[in-house]
């Protein structure tokens, strides 16, 4: 066994050393607590970020998906309008047009829609002010302007590949005509 003699300088420079050594023990250790604190600041950041991506990824996803529903029922829709839209024209081409007709609402002489009947044109000026039970009389020579709504009803010319109006007035003689 040996024996080691101490100085007293030989144990003030331990302690020193000592105290030296703790100090840089604990500013090592409070920088790894700082920075392991602020690597937990950016994993709760972090984390926060995800959950609000992953919630606004899954609302978009809901919208998306009844986007999707309504986009499929109007495509839906514009293939039955299609269809019914192919099957009107294939009965139009197939049918005569001759001696059908249309009535043309007029309003101060002005055209303002067509109709495919009287009592469509006679309903719709019920929709612009002209009372239901309005009694329609001929309007005869007077001129369409005169009239706040009037009904002319044009008939399908086979001759003409047009429709005429139903109604032709008397020609009036020109005068100095021979």
């Amino acid at each position: 066994m040996a024996i080691r003699i101490v100085t007293r300088a030989r144990i003030t420079q331990l302690e020193h050393d000592a105290r030296t050594a703790h100090e840089q023990a604990q500013e090592i250790s409070g920088a790894a607590s700082e920075a392991f604190g602020e690597r937990v600041r950016e994993l709760y950041a972090a984390t926060d970020r995800a959950e609000r991506t992953e919630a606004a990824t899954s609302e978009v996803g809901v919208i998306l998906s009844l986007a999707m529903k309504e986009l499929s029922a109007a495509q839906q829709e514009l293939l039955l309008k299609d269809i019914e839209i192919r099957r009107l024209r294939e009965e139009l081409a197939g049918a005569s047009m001759e001696g059908r007709s249309l009535t043309v609402l007029l309003h101060y002489g002005e055209p303002h829609a067509v109709y495919a009947s009287r009592e469509d044109a006679h309903a719709d000026t019920a929709t612009h002010g002209m009372p239901a039970d309005h009694v329609w009389k001929p309007c005869g020579e007077h001129p369409a302007a005169e009239f706040k709504w009037r009904c002319e009803t044009f008939i399908y010319n086979a001759a003409s590949n047009g429709f005429r109006l139903a109604y032709i007035s008397a020609a009036k003689p020109m005068e100095g005509a021979a």
